[in-house]
């Protein structure tokens, strides 16, 4: 007969509290995520706080994953992780440019399903046109944007004017006003936009060309850029800082969007085209501009009608994350009622949820969210391609070689469209995925 072994009491209890101890560890990383995000040291401190928040209601730890505030240094590094199948970050916040490749290249997890959040409650169009990918969700916004065009009320309602819908009208006011103004503020500008060589160059491209019944178009799945429509708009904007003056010399080379806020902020511009961002800031005290300022949507050729870039960013989770149940709780909060709500009225952002552009408590704070609903519906997206980061940087060089005057508009366009078109047909032929 086999003689039962006993184990010493000891060493039973021993190994109890390792298994209670290895199920405590288990269940702790299944209960913690990875949330990489970016900007200014207050919007981190904000997701900070409302990851404590978080991990205070659920239970959830979530380890925030700090990135730069520069959008291409934000790109690279989520490229680098992803590229690497690496289970951090699991969700993670994306230019709306980027979605596609992301998709594209098998990185994100769908976001549809039962338990996914209502797209019928964002914004209309903005789900349609930047989240999908094939008929699948694999985004959603956190919070959108899209170009607006800041004037000075006061300038305008002491002459009785309106501000202009056409940008002939835009040219008119910006050439009279300033040359007034500059009677007492010699560095005073009609109008400041972003043309220097980076993305915001093509938002603003996109926007008056677009207004032209131009833009990046597509034929017999070809990328065209060399139309009449789009050489009006490009020799309209070089013509602003050159032939008519009214835009400043550094336009071209140094204006990005904190440039040209900073110069409309100091009372030094009469119009300025900037994304929603800017209100709260023009608003603080100590801005010359502060209870001056108004927003509409922005001018257009005789022919066409206000485009807006659509910018924003949207949340997403990784295909390679080891917890994508929790990941879509996070997803979920992260789109809820109270949190946009709090994103609008903390950070001066616009969220994705369309009530809240009625909602009076964001009304009271944000009076100007009360026109950003028909600007959002008429937004453009830029091309959702996969090969769009190396794109953009193709049409950056070449329009803004042609708004410097390096070479002519219409050169500038031919070289663009050239090199748009190589760049699409590496990728056709099986190029590495960026």
């Amino acid at each position: 007969m086999q003689r039962i072994r006993r184990v010493p009491f000891g060493s039973l209890l021993i190994a109890v509290v390792f298994l209670l101890l290895a199920a405590a560890c288990t269940g702790e990383r299944s209960r913690r995520l990875t949330f990489a995000v970016g900007g200014t040291p207050s919007e981190l401190a904000f997701w900070d706080g409302l990851m404590d928040r978080f991990q205070a209601r659920t239970g959830i730890r979530v380890e925030l994953l700090r990135q730069p505030s520069g959008t291409d240094q934000r790109r690279q590094g989520l490229v680098i992780s992803l590229a690497s199948r690496k289970g951090d970050p699991d969700v993670f916040l994306m230019d709306v440019v980027w979605i596609a490749q992301f998709a594209a290249s098998g990185w994100l997890d769908p976001l549809d399903g039962p338990d996914g959040p209502d797209p019928k409650a964002f914004l209309p169009g903005i789900v349609d046109r930047a989240d999908l990918y094939g008929s699948r969700l694999v985004a959603l916004p956190i919070f959108v944007d899209a170009g607006v065009l800041y004037y000075r009320k006061d300038l305008l309602e002491k002459r009785g004017l309106a501000p202009p819908e056409t940008w002939d009208r835009l040219l008119r006011l910006a050439i009279d006003i300033q040359k007034e103004e500059r009677k007492t503020n010699p560095g005073f500008y009609g109008f400041v936009w972003q043309g220097a060589q980076y993305e915001g160059l093509i938002c603003n491209f996109l926007e008056v060309a677009g207004s032209n019944n131009g833009g990046i178009g597509f034929r017999d799945g070809r990328i065209v850029l060399n139309t009449p429509e789009n050489l009006e708009a490009l020799a309209f904007m070089r013509d602003l800082p050159h032939r008519w003056r009214v835009s400043p010399p550094s336009v071209t080379t140094e204006m990005k969007e904190e440039e040209a806020r900073l110069a409309f902020q100091q009372g030094n511009a009469l119009f300025e085209r900037n994304w929603p961002y800017a209100w709260l800031l023009h608003e603080v005290p100590g801005s010359e501009v502060r209870g001056r300022t108004a927003i509409a949507p922005l001018p257009h050729f005789p022919s066409g009608r206000s485009v807006s870039a659509l910018g924003g960013w949207h949340v997403g989770i990784s295909a390679f994350s080891d917890d994508k149940p929790t990941a879509r709780q996070l997803v979920r909060y992260l789109v809820s009622y109270e949190i946009q709500k709090e994103l609008a009225m903390k950070l001066g952002v616009c969220p994705g949820l369309k009530d809240l552009y009625r909602d009076p408590d964001v009304l009271a704070v944000l009076p100007h969210f009360s026109r950003l609903g028909d600007i959002f519906r008429h937004a453009l997206p830029r091309p959702s391609v996969p090969y769009y980061a190396q794109l953009s940087q193709a049409l950056q060089r070449n329009i803004n070689a042609a708004l410097t005057g390096t070479v002519s508009p219409q050169e500038g366009l031919a070289r663009a469209e050239r090199d748009a078109r190589a760049i699409a047909d590496r990728y056709a032929q099986g190029s590495p995925r960026p």
